[in-house]
């Protein structure tokens, strides 16, 4: 089965096709195209929703040619050559797209192409929620090598990034039942905004991460929040204040200042997800943990993981994305819509930028 992705949730553009092999359930990426909005957003220090969507109408149309021509199922015929054509229709089998949770003008614009596409085309839409789409990143894998190892159920997946902290229990592909999550800041909102209090580029994580390599962990104590509460949720509101009270007495960050401050912060953060889940790994007693989400890129974290687990002897497989494709990316949108295959009649699609678990 052959599906086209398009991911449109944030400030990311983007649109795949994978080949899903249904006799051993593996997923290979044959085109995976992401255009981003970032530079024009690093110069505000934050997404601007309008902004994103604009770019996003301009990208759209292009970043899903490529996507197609890349794969090499299909070829543009002509300087005329329109997408929406039916004599030029793909050899595709099935469009997935995101519909939530997101920016509402971003979500809009990959939707209604989307549905354009699908009418012109008459091929089947399978609606995906990004949440979702995010754990499906564990059953990829790049340049044309399928995954060997098996993720055994049930699993615990957690979904951290800019917008979204959350622990899920998977039973099996389309039984995912929610454990809890951010009461307040996400955990990468947290670090984007803790990056902008010392004076880092934009977007926060990947600065701290980077400033953190040349810091000292121990010089600052920062608050765990909720770490020892007797349920899954997270907060890191707490954290950002405690940091922001610590930057006011200081008279002048200098850089070594920065390096131990992102240190610190990185450490308490990291320490908090860990315990988390894998609290919640012995509570239900799971086969695999899987990490996801644009902060699942952070090296610091992933090696912790495997470092706890090795300590406390769980015996559980860790499964991680490359880092490539732990942001926002259609090839997993594609991929979840292959384990979770619920085509729906286009006219009833809709963007909802609220959409969560259900």
């Amino acid at each position: 089965m052959t599906i086209l992705g398009i991911e449109t949730s944030c400030d990311e553009t983007s649109a795949s096709v994978v080949y899903a092999n249904l006799k051993n359930q593996s997923v290979k990426i044959l085109s995976n195209i992401v255009a981003s909005s970032l530079t024009l957003h690093s110069k505000t220090g934050g997404i601007i929703p309008e902004i994103a969507a604009r770019e996003q109408v301009k990208y759209i149309i292009p970043v899903i040619e490529q996507a197609l021509t890349d794969s090499n199922l299909y070829f543009l015929s002509s300087k005329n050559y329109s997408l929406s054509s039916i004599i030029n229709r793909p050899s595709i089998d099935a469009i997935a797209i995101t519909v939530g949770p997101g920016l509402i003008g971003s979500l809009l614009v990959g939707v209604e192409t989307a549905k354009t596409l699908a009418y012109a085309w008459n091929k089947p839409i399978i609606p995906v929620n990004h949440l979702i789409g995010h754990i499906y990143a564990n059953w990829m894998m790049e340049d044309g090598k399928w995954k060997m190892e098996n993720i055994l159920f049930p699993a615990i997946a957690l979904i951290v990034s800019g917008g979204h902290t959350d622990l899920v229990l998977m039973r099996k592909h389309g039984n995912i039942k929610w454990l809890g999550g951010t009461r307040d800041d996400a955990a990468g909102e947290a670090l984007d905004k803790i990056g902008r209090l010392l004076g880092l580029p934009y977007p926060g994580g990947p600065s701290i991460e980077k400033a953190s390599e040349r810091g000292d962990a121990s010089r600052f104590t920062f608050p765990r929040p909720m770490i020892d509460s007797d349920d899954f949720d997270f907060s890191f509101s707490g954290l950002k204040t405690a940091v922001l009270r610590k930057v006011k007495t200081m008279k002048q960050l200098n850089n070594e200042t920065i390096a131990d401050l992102a240190a610190s912060v990185q450490q308490a953060v990291i320490d908090v997800l860990v315990a988390k889940t894998l609290k919640a790994a012995r509570a239900y007693k799971v086969n695999s943990i899987l990490l996801s989400g644009g902060v699942a890129a952070n090296q610091a974290l992933r090696d912790r993981f495997k470092l706890e687990i090795g300590n406390l002897k769980l015996e559980i497989p860790l499964s991680v994305p490359s880092k490539s494709l732990c942001t926002d990316n259609a090839a997993m949108i594609a991929t979840a819509a292959f384990f979770n295959y619920k085509p729906t009649p286009w006219k009833k699609i809709t963007a909802n930028p609220e959409l969560y678990f259900n």
